[in-house]
């Protein structure tokens, strides 16, 4: 066992495999939450980037040892130009650094470097692997600091700019029995960003969410929902202000105000929930929407219309060599159309009578005329564009994305290469599942990992075998056995070959099919029999593999924050740790 400390408090951490699990995974914090690292997973295009076997210039070679890391580092500082911390003075509006962020972000600023993850709003802060990311990158920093000596910043970057409505439309929470959807959904039209969103009426759906995080010993979880998602009208600064100082105590930075609203946007209320719950750790959000993004971006962004013939071929030979190398490319490409869209309206004026804000996609061939017309903010990114944007306007030394992210920097690198800029680097998130004593509780139970429920029956078969009576048991195990004692001798009996071999194998298929369908007819007796039972594996279910899908990516991490508290934080931040040192490669530094 080894001990360490994150928040004050020391978390143990056990370095063997646990019954609860696969193998694959570790457990943190005994006591409290089991926080199990999962494989990444992903498509071929990503196993094949993580293992390093793609073509050469797909993606730039990963630094695998702290010298490595520091001379990424310095190239990173050099490519800043002689002012390397303007880009803070010039995003500031856009982050509103507070407290423990703050204080990172200007160290980084002053002679460091930050690393960024991202994701688009989701409701009530979206899934698990919303907050998985931010802790991830959290680790990598603190392990890439302690590695180079060098100040090594967190920053999430919050895709307000983004118009996904079903992503902040929805979000699930586990309930006895499996899972619920709850919904609320922005009132603007299809195509508006959800900076710009108002959300609907979230009074029911936020009760449930809070009924989901029962006796929630840790409060300041559910305030910080409560003041990012307020049930009247307000103003969207003091949403931000409220987060921090109802939850951390902390004073609001200069340049939070986003203007008035009439109530709290999809993306609004993400960033403030965000920056209420992750700053006091250190991660710092960028609020991708805020105009000083676009600001900031717009030499980059004009150089892409500008070139957008050049970017357009370059991405259509990389689709091709994708293909030729018997992958899938992430992202479809869209014949004739840039990867720059055009803003029109302002975040400012949602809810007042004016344009909602929204963007469109630039025509290629119209291209060079808007890049002769464009103003700074007049312009944004689509998905391929946003990594080089990230890597133009900070200083990233790397990005920790998920495995569609990793497989689109496939495509990335070739409209860098088109570009005439350094390609970015993106790297493995962290990835978990959370198992809390009443999920090991019942996992014990029956005798069940956490991997038994990949199948969707599986484990309630397996409980159901398990339920009938040991003598009938036995007895169909006996006529399995029969069925291929009999058929075999009966194909041994017939020396002389009176019936083809193919006939006695087709019998005993057929045998082995009938004695199988009795066995399910009972399995399926035994399931409406054990009432309990079947309802605690749907609980099971609905918490760790909900809708068939992984956790992380599914339920909520609200009400599991609120039921772990800080401890749950330590022992993810704990975990991710492991992960994000070996990605850094080799020994610490004697630096701290």
């Amino acid at each position: 066992m080894s001990a360490a400390r994150v928040s004050g408090r020391p978390v143990a951490v056990d370095r063997r495999t646990e019954a609860v699990g696969s193998g694959d995974g570790r457990r943190h914090d005994p006591g409290g939450a089991i926080v199990r690292t999962e494989p990444l997973g992903g498509g071929a295009l990503t196993a094949a980037a993580l293992a390093g076997t793609t073509p050469e210039g797909w993606y730039p070679p990963r630094p695998r040892s702290p010298a490595a890391w520091a001379d990424r580092i310095a190239a990173v500082r050099a490519g800043a130009g002689p002012r390397p911390a303007a880009w803070l003075d010039e995003l500031w509006p856009a982050i509103a650094p507070a407290g423990a962020a703050r204080e990172r972000l200007e160290r980084a600023a002053e002679r460091g470097v930050v690393v960024t993850t991202g994701q688009q709003p989701g409701l009530f802060g979206g899934p698990i692997y919303t907050w998985s990311k931010a802790i991830g990158v959290l680790a990598f920093a603190d392990a890439l600091q302690r590695a180079t000596g060098v100040p090594v910043a967190p920053l999430f970057w919050a895709a307000t700019d983004d118009a996904d409505f079903a992503e902040a439309s929805t979000t699930w929470i586990a309930v006895p029995g499996g899972v619920e959807p709850l919904t609320v959904m922005p009132v603007a039209p299809q195509g508006t960003v959800l900076a710009a969103a108002p959300l609907g009426d979230f009074t029911q759906p936020l009760s449930r969410l809070i009924d989901a995080a029962g006796s929630a010993p840790y409060g300041a979880a559910l305030d910080a929902v409560r003041a990012a998602y307020p049930t009247s009208a307000g103003r969207v600064d003091a949403v931000g202000v409220g987060v921090r100082r109802q939850v951390h105590g902390a004073a609001a930075s200069p340049g939070t105000t986003t203007g008035p609203t009439a109530g709290p946007t999809a993306g609004a209320a993400f960033v403030a929930l965000l920056r209420g719950l992750l700053e006091p750790l250190g991660i710092g959000v960028l609020d991708a929407s805020h105009p000083a993004v676009r600001r900031r971006a717009y030499p980059v962004l004009v150089r892409a219309l500008q070139r957008a013939d050049a970017v357009a071929a370059a991405l259509e030979n990389r689709t091709q060599a994708i293909h030729e190398a018997g992958y899938s490319p992430q992202v479809s490409i869209v014949p004739g159309l840039s990867l720059v869209f055009a803003w029109q309206g302002d975040v400012a004026e949602r809810g007042d009578g004016g344009r909602e804000a929204s963007k469109s996609r630039i025509p290629v061939a119209e291209s060079a005329a808007v890049a002769r017309n464009a103003q700074p903010g007049d312009l944004t990114h689509n998905v391929l564009l946003r990594p080089i944007v990230e890597r133009a306007i900070v200083p990233t030394a790397a990005y920790l994305g998920g495995p569609s992210e990793i497989a689109y920097f496939a495509q990335t690198s070739a409209v860098a290469a088109a570009l005439d800029v350094a390609p970015p680097l993106a790297l493995p998130r962290w990835a978990c599942t959370l198992i809390e004593p009443s999920a090991a509780a019942l996992l014990a139970r029956y005798g069940l990992a956490v991997d038994a429920f990949r199948d969707p029956h599986a484990a309630e078969g397996r409980v159901a075998r398990a339920a009938l009576p040991a003598a009938l048991r036995e007895a169909l195990a006996e006529l399995g056995d029969a069925v291929e004692r009999a058929t075999r001798a009966i194909a041994a009996a017939d020396s002389a070959g009176l019936v083809p071999g193919a006939v006695i194998d087709g019998a005993r298929g057929q045998l082995r099919h009938r004695v199988a369908r009795l066995e399910r007819r009972y399995v399926a007796a035994a399931k409406r029999t054990e009432h309990q039972a079947m309802h605690d594996l749907a609980t099971l279910r609905g918490v760790l593999y909900p809708n068939g899908a992984r956790q992380e990516r599914a339920l909520n991490f609200i009400p599991f924050l609120a039921r772990g508290g800080p401890a749950l934080l330590d022992a993810m931040r704990a975990a991710a740790g492991e992960h994000a040192a070996a990605l850094v490669g080799g020994g610490a530094s004697q630096h701290r």
